[in-house]
């Protein structure tokens, strides 16, 4: 007679190790995964690690635009010994005071994926956004030639033998490419001054200018001029006899006045630039800059055109 042996099940043993090491992942993940962007999220990560593994202080690197290492993240102070953790294409993590045990190098090697994920997707967004100006800008430009391009050929056209009029077309198209395709990423300052000097030759009309132009702008040379331009031929179309520019500095930004005694917003078949397609496109030309352009009118009669860039870049 055969007796059935009894047969023992244990219940399986999870090692506290392993479930420390899912814990710190589980973390890290969800701290990165549902961060709003990749700095933010890597700030938790950082400061995470720091108290898990008793660090001093826990730092993120990577790479910027330009290629260079770059510090995206940090928390607590920087003492004691360093040991550096390389994360691939994601960067390096540099640990003080502390060392990369095998259960913080677990739980980094799940992140890095989804790091490289989000940075690759915050790049390419940047790259989007970037793009999408362009494109804009590119509009702008075409729309701008067509514009401002009418009077210079037209000129030319029925010039006697002279190439003046083709000249100073093609140095406008020179600015418009300028105005349209350059990156507003820092500050470029320029004269107001000799912006004015180069544009009123091209005005043909008989006209006084004054001037109090102690001060430069933030804008690089080809967008200034197109804006200056079409104000002082906004003015000349009003029939104004007298302009006087302006350009003044104050606390919280810089601004441009250009002030004519012509026919005024009120008389809006007077004033060309009252709804004109020149306008239009310099204010999306300024607010690429940080600025914007207004028109009001002076009590004397006439107008004002104000173009005010603010202290810091959009």
């Amino acid at each position: 007679m055969s007796s059935a042996s009894n047969v023992i099940e244990l219940p399986l043993r999870r090692d506290h190790d392993d479930d420390e090491r899912l814990s710190l992942e589980y973390d890290l993940v969800l701290a990165l995964a549902t961060a709003d962007d990749l700095a933010s999220g890597m700030g938790r990560v950082v400061e995470r690690i720091r108290r898990d593994s008793g660090a001093v202080r826990i730092e993120w690197w990577a790479a910027a635009g330009d290629g260079a290492p770059g510090l995206v993240a940090a928390a607590g102070l920087a003492r004691g010994t360093r040991e550096a953790l390389p994360l691939g294409s994601a960067g390096v993590l540099v640990v003080y005071g502390g060392r990369v045990d095998p259960r913080l190098e677990s739980a980094l090697t799940a992140l890095t994926p989804i790091l490289r994920r989000r940075a690759a997707e915050e790049s390419l967004a940047r790259v989007t956004v970037r793009l999408a100006r362009r494109n804009e800008a590119l509009e702008d430009f075409a729309a701008l030639v067509a514009h401002e391009l009418k009077t210079p050929l037209l000129a030319a056209l029925v010039a006697d033998g002279s190439s003046r009029p083709i000249e100073n077309a093609l140095g406008l198209v020179d600015a418009l490419l300028e105005a349209a395709l350059h990156e507003p990423a820092e500050r470029t300052f320029s004269s107001v001054s000799e912006s004015l000097d180069q544009l009123l030759e091209d005005l043909g009309a008989d006209i006084e200018i004054g001037a109090d132009l102690a001060t430069t702008l933030p804008l690089p040379p080809g967008p200034l001029r197109v804006i200056l331009r079409n104000l002082l031929s906004n003015a000349v179309a009003a029939g104004a006899r007298h302009i006087q520019v302006a350009a003044v500095r104050s606390s919280r930004s810089w601004q441009l006045h250009v002030d004519d005694d012509g026919a005024g917003l009120a008389d809006l078949d007077g004033y060309a630039g009252g709804s004109g397609l020149g306008l239009s496109l310099c204010r999306r030309i300024a607010a690429r800059f940080g600025g914007k352009l207004e028109l009001t009118s002076l009590p004397a009669g006439g107008t004002r055109a104000t173009l005010e860039l603010a202290e810091s870049m959009p």
